[in-house]
């Protein structure tokens, strides 16, 4: 029996987003709903059932080798075909949409965070190297990254360089017949090193000597823990970061001490070639946003309903109850605005449309922040439902609250993803693109997300006239904008789906409407406030 998230899923991809009719008849509903529901039986029985025990036992470090509780797990994400499932063809994928490696997405961050970390990196290599690597490059690394057979890894962020990439220091030294060597060090890296998969590729931004300073100087390298020759490549892992939470997702240091790497792309244009793996990795992130909201969900509402007080289920005290519809209100909407988001992907990719590209890009940083920061929220409310017993560790909601707690980090922070609606999505075009899709939202015959609209339409002229007065006072609004976005698109989400099938939907609209719209008002308040002062 699929879970209720898998369910969702399938109606969201069929009858609110409209997958089987952007495919034509190569994908039909029914073949959605049996890949959906396949992936959900996958995680609910290969990866939800160890995911407390991997969390206890962690990733562990020892004299540069890095084990994690995953090998097993590993073994059967590959022999089960997963990390192909929206690669290409040509380099043995199974070519199905990016929709639907978001469903997969969800389910497989909602069952195990630090195991389903991994994957996302490497998917998010396979789409950087598709778009930058070299026919050569391509046919080398991506049958057996796609096959899962390799991961992927990310190597921006250095001591010095977090957000700041163009004060970097990682250097490339060429070698001749287009190689390099790279010498520096990076920290932060997600699967820099483990034990599961046979070879790691690494995508690593670094300085060519002839680099002029800045961003405009960063190029991009690719290199392998292991050489063709079978000979280790110079790189180590000097250690793991204690955390917070994902404890069994290895989060490494990485020294470079002469490795051999090649160029992909252009020299000094390593930071566009990089941001594809970036925007990839941030749907995914946001997606896992929603995963936590989800995971918090399925162990609140069991809780909830075994947990009696006052002689009845505590599921059925009026407080309770409503933080359960808020908790399973706001999933829902962060939930079908990631597919939303990611079929712009495939629109694109499908049709050429670039449109899509522009709503992709306009979506993107939303859905980051927007659900990251509701996964988190939820997250502690399902603590909340618990009463004592959500602090206590075995009861699993505690973990949910602590692997949430990152996701409005990495990946660029909240913060980031706001300034860059405003200055870079916002500012590009006049807020043409966002009014555009407002006007989409308005379709909508609900008085009080029309209402909702005109007042964020509002809001949007404000904080582009204020970017062209202060640009520092529009960013100090920037928050509050993303935040008021993402209520007003989450409530289109699900006024979609109510009005696909109001019975099941319905009285979840209704609410997020009534109850949880308004947020978006609070904070078209806010900057109203602070842009008068």
């Amino acid at each position: 029996m699929s879970s209720t998230a898998a369910t969702d899923l399938i109606f969201g991809l069929t009858r609110v987003v409209g997958l089987p009719a952007l495919t034509g008849a190569t994908l039909s509903a029914e073949d959605i709903a049996q890949i959906v529901t396949e992936a959900d039986r996958f995680c609910a029985e290969v990866l939800l059932p160890g995911a407390q025990a991997a969390d206890r036992a962690g990733a562990v470090y020892a004299n540069g080798v890095v084990t994690t509780p995953y090998r097993e797990t590993y073994a059967k994400w590959v022999e089960g075909g997963w990390q192909s499932l929206a690669a290409p063809v040509e380099h043995g994928g199974q070519g199905l949409p990016a929709a639907l490696w978001t469903a997969m997405t969800e389910l497989g961050m909602a069952a195990d965070t630090s195991f389903m970390l991994g994957p996302l990196l490497t998917a998010g290599a396979i789409d950087c190297l598709l778009h930058h690597a070299t026919p050569d490059q391509a046919a080398r690394l991506l049958p057996k990254m796609v096959s899962g057979a390799w991961s992927g890894a990310m190597c921006l962020t250095e001591p010095g360089a977090g957000s700041d990439l163009g004060v970097l220091r990682t250097r490339a030294e060429p070698l001749g017949d287009g190689r390099f060597a790279l010498h520096g060090e990076k920290i932060y890296i997600t699967w820099g090193e483990q034990d599961c998969s046979e070879n790691i590729v690494y995508l690593v931004l670094a300085r060519l000597p002839d680099a002029p300073p800045g961003s405009k100087g960063i190029s991009l390298f690719v290199c392998t823990k292991w050489r063709a020759d079978g000979s280790r490549n110079a790189l180590r892992a000097g250690g793991i970061e204690r955390k917070l939470g994902i404890h069994a997702s290895p989060t490494c240091v990485m020294l470079f001490e002469g490795t051999e790497a090649e160029l992909v792309g252009e020299p000094h244009r390593g930071l566009p070639a990089m941001f594809a793996m970036m925007n990839n990795a941030r749907l995914g992130v946001g997606t896992q946003g929603v995963a936590h909201g989800a995971a918090a969900l399925r162990l609140a509402e069991a809780y909830a309903e075994q947990r009696v007080q006052g002689g009845r289920p505590i599921a059925r005290h009026p407080d309770v109850a409503r933080m359960l519809m808020e908790m399973r209100a706001t999933t829902l909407a962060g939930r079908l605005l990631a597919l939303e988001t990611a079929l712009c992907v495939d629109r694109h990719a499908m049709t050429g449309d670039a449109a899509a590209l522009e709503r992709l890009a306009l979506l993107t940083p939303i859905l980051k922040a927007w659900c990251t920061d509701r996964g988190v929220e939820t997250a502690s409310t399902g603590i909340q439902v618990h009463g004592g017993m959500g602090f206590v560790e075995d009861a699993g909601a505690a973990q949910v609250l602590r692997d949430a707690r990152i996701a409005p980090i990495y990946e660029g922070t909240n913060g980031i993803q706001a300034i860059d609606l405003l200055v870079r999505k916002l500012a590009k075009d006049g807020g043409a693109a966002m009014r555009a899709l407002l006007a989409e939202v308005k379709r909508i015959p609900d008085v009080r997300l029309r209402v909702a609209v005109e007042t964020l339409e509002h809001a949007t002229t404000a904080v582009l006239e204020a970017q062209g007065r202060d640009a520092d006072a529009a960013q100090s609004v920037a928050v509050a904008y993303l935040e008021a976005a993402g209520w007003v698109l989450g409530g289109w989400m699900v006024a979609r789906a109510a009005a696909e099938d109001s019975s099941t939907y319905g009285p979840i609209a209704d609410f997020y409407l009534r109850r949880l719209l308004p947020r978006a008002g609070g904070r078209v308040a806010e900057i109203a406030g602070a842009l008068a002062a």
